[in-house]
Order: structure tokens, then C-alpha cells, then sequence
């Protein structure tokens, strides 16, 4: 089964000229205050620069969290304003979800959203939000899973860990970031393609999910080709879900080179509160949309693993109703959902 496929997803285009400046009146243009003096003299002074707080839902050191420490430079040099990363992690994501819409809407407030995450969480139950609760502003890059072990695991290959799972069904351990999230669908559907059975324990995010895997708490990792990538001579990479070779780990195969049509990554975007007015939704996506067109930012993106795309507000609600019926009907297949 392709749970997700990255080639026909990838939606990363030029940006418009809309967002190539920001929208005359918005908090990112340098403002202009004209004071009228008694000799009819026109002296102008900018406004003060103003401060967007940017939410993220895991611990640190995550994809998440590595994407908007890249972003935050970009952003202030874009918008002449001051960006401050803050952290709400716990339960996958679900708890700072939950909060999203009881904090200020007046475009000062973003936070991280993961695909399918998103949609998985209150398909399986009321985790306090709905998907459709999370305003989309931006979806910027996608980070294909891995399965990783410990440089000196036992598991040389794939083959090894599911000899080694179809030996002794469930004795097998994964990590991955939370329940109901994209590692876990990944989890599930590896195991259901390859005919084992593993048993997958969640971790708060991607971070210790890793640090568990390295620590021996766990025998390998459903994670991700950046987390692998930033890992390096940590850790051996055993498959990539993607339909080609990644560059930065040409000696890794692929899952489809191993048999196993796999396709699969978490997209990674931004969301922002309900009650957020349509222009500054529009002049945030602009922002975003900006700074993945940055040359020194796409460089790093991409050679710490990630695809980027840009979906920028415009082209969210089609791209969000796509996911929606796509990962429900994987998670499905593979029984996740019932």
C-alpha cells in the first residue's frame, strides 16, 4: 500500500508576487507614521516592531522545532519584527491543538501543525479539538519516515529486524512520536506489508523518541530521514519511505527497493486562532511563503533531509480535504481505525 505519495503531493511552486511583498497596512511592511509639524513639515518614523509568538507542539530538538529555528532568522529579517519560539508539548501535539483557539487572534499568534496527526488524534477520540478547528495559513515541508537502530545494532538490514520480529511476534520494539500520529501509521502499515508484528512505543516527539532508540530503551525507530541524517555515524538507517535514493543517504534503499510499496512522511505547516482576521491570515502565508523561497534557508532545508512544498492559505483547504480522506482511508486499511 502507498500510504502517502510524495511526488504527486508535492506542491512546491514560485512564489506569487503577492507574497513576494507584504500586504500594503500589514504588521510586516515597515509602517510609516507622519507627523504633521507647525511649519507643515512631514517628518516620518517607523512604528516599533512588533512580536509573533510561534507555538511549537513537541519538545525541542524535533523536526518541528529544528524547521522553526531555520525559519526564525528568515522571518525576522523579512518582516523587521521580533519572533519567539515557545513549547506546548504533550500528548503528540494534542494538547497545544486544544489551546490554539483560546489564544490571541489579532495575527501574533502561530502554531506548528503535523499531517496526519491532525486527522488521526480525533478520528480515534475527543482529544479537545477538531481538525477543522486549525486554521491553515501555510503547510511548508514534508520529512520522509525512516526506520533507524543504533550504529551497533544487531540489525545490519531491514531483512534482520523482520527475521528477527518474525522469529518472536511483538518482541521487536519501534519508538516514534506519539499515538495516532504519522510514525505510528507508518509503524502499522511496516508491519502489515511485511507480515510481523513490532510493537510501537510512543515517545513526546521525535527528540526522544531518537534518544530512546539510542539509549537502547528500544530496538529501532520509526522516525525520520532528518532525524537520521542528524544522527550520523550514531546510527545505521535500514529503509527511506520515498520513491528514490534520498542524496544525503545514497547507500540507504528505499522500502519500494526492498519490496514494500511505502511512500510515507508528516507534512509540517503552521495554523493560527479561529478568530485570526482574513488579512492577517493572508499576510502570515505570505510571510511563510517568503521565507521558503529564501536561497540560504532552502539550502539548509534540504540538506538536513527535508522536501519542502508551499501550501501556502489560499491552496490549504483543497490540499487539507485531499489529506483528510487519504489518511483516514490508509489508516483504515491497516486497521487503525476501525
Amino acid at each position: 500500500m502507498n500510504t502517502r505519495n510524495i511526488r504527486s503531493l508535492d506542491h512546491t511552486e514560485p512564489s506569487s508576487r503577492a507574497a513576494e511583498r507584504l500586504a500594503v497596512g500589514g504588521r510586516w511592511r515597515t509602517a510609516v507614521a507622519a507627523l504633521s509639524l507647525g511649519g507643515g513639515v512631514m517628518l516620518a518614523s517607523p512604528v516599533a516592531a512588533e512580536t509573533l509568538t510561534y507555538i511549537i507542539p513537541f519538545p525541542a530538538g524535533g523536526e518541528s522545532d529544528v524547521t522553526a529555528r531555520l525559519q526564525e532568522p528568515v522571518m525576522k529579517k523579512v518582516s523587521g519584527d521580533n519572533v519567539v519560539i515557545q513549547y506546548n508539548a504533550g500528548a503528540g501535539g494534542a494538547k497545544a491543538w486544544a489551546s490554539l483557539n483560546s489564544m490571541p487572534a489579532d495575527g501574533t499568534t502561530v502554531m506548528g501543525t503535523n499531517l496526519p496527526h491532525i486527522f488521526l488524534q480525533p478520528m480515534q477520540k475527543d482529544v479537545g479539538y477538531k481538525t477543522e478547528d486549525l486554521v491553515h495559513v501555510a503547510v511548508f515541508q514534508l520529512t520522509p519516515d525512516a526506520i533507524v537502530v543504533p550504529a551497533d545494532s544487531p540489525y545490519k538490514t531491514l531483512a534482520d529486524l523482520i527475521a528477527a520480529a518474525k522469529k518472536q511476534p511483538g518482541a521487536v520494539t519501534l519508538s516514534g512520536s506519539g499515538t495516532n500520529t504519522g510514525p505510528h501509521l507508518s509503524a502499522t502499515t511496516f508491519n502489515k506489508l511485511a507480515g510481523i508484528k513490532t510493537t510501537y512505543v510512543p515517545f513526546s516527539g521525535t527528540a526522544t523518541s531518537v534518544v530512546a532508540m539510542l539509549g537502547k530503551q528500544v530496538n529501532a525507530s520509526m522516525t525520520f530521514t532528518t532525524a537520521a541524517i542528524q544522527q550520523g555515524d550514531k546510527v545505521r538507517v535500514l529503509a527511506v519511505a520515498l520513491d528514490e535514493r534520498l542524496p544525503n543517504l545514497p547507500d540507504v534503499p528505499t522500502f519500494k527497493e526492498l519490496g514494500f510499496d511505502m511512500v510515507s512522511g508528516v507534512y509540517r505547516g503552521v495554523a493560527v486562532p479561529k478568530a485570526t482576521p482574513e488579512a492577517k491570515r493572508k499576510e502570515l502565508s505570505a510571510l511563510f511563503s517568503k521565507v521558503n523561497q529564501d536561497p540560504d534557508f532552502r539550502k539548509k532545508m534540504e540538506e538536513a533531509g527535508y522536501v519542502l512544498v508551499d501550501i501556502d492559505y489560499a491552496k490549504a483547504p483543497a490540499f487539507m480535504a485531499e489529506q483528510s480522506k487519504e489518511y483516514e482511508a490508509a489508516a483504515r486499511e491497516v486497521g487503525l481505525l476501525k
